[in-house]
């Protein structure tokens, strides 16, 4: 065991993961983060997606031990319930989250992309999201949503 301190959503957390330990396990085994889906831990769904940096990553090919002094950002750090990001209202509003699964994901990578491009045209956000697997909308929601959600910011 190793100890590691992590920022997640703003907050140092210490503690001692094995070497070999995605962060993906860590975030939702070790503190908790269920908001970061397991899919298919081979690195093609994106369901395991969050932001390090700024930059959307998988955290199912990513070693906790690699993320050290990193800024780690979840889906329980964007919005909350009282008062939801921008995206997640975009997405609420278009329906584009049915089941769910994908939803944090998809959200996190389109506030990366929210964050470089800020008026986004749809081939742009298609591209952006090309990684993140959705089995129940058929996108064209999540499309509009992400695209609404940059028209509010300007």
């Amino acid at each position: 065991m190793e100890p590691v301190e992590l920022n997640v959503n703003g907050t140092i957390r210490r503690l001692f993961v094995d070497p070999h330990r995605t962060l993906l396990e860590t975030l939702r085994e070790g503190l908790s983060f269920t908001g970061t889906k397991h899919g298919c831990e081979l690195g093609e769904c994106g369901a395991c997606t969050v932001l390090v940096d700024g930059a959307p990553i998988l955290s199912c090919l990513t070693l906790t031990l690699d993320v050290q002094g990193a800024e780690i950002v979840t889906i329980e750090g964007v919005g909350s319930i009282g008062d939801p990001d921008p995206l997640q209202r975009s997405f609420s509003d278009h329906g584009a989250a049915q089941c769910g699964y994908c939803t944090p994901a998809m959200i996190l990578t389109a506030t990366a992309l929210l964050e470089q491009v800020p008026s986004p045209d749809d081939d742009v956000i298609k591209e952006a999201i090309a990684g993140n697997m959705c089995r129940c909308t058929g996108y064209l929601a999540i499309v509009r949503a992400i695209a609404q959600a940059g028209e509010a910011r300007e």
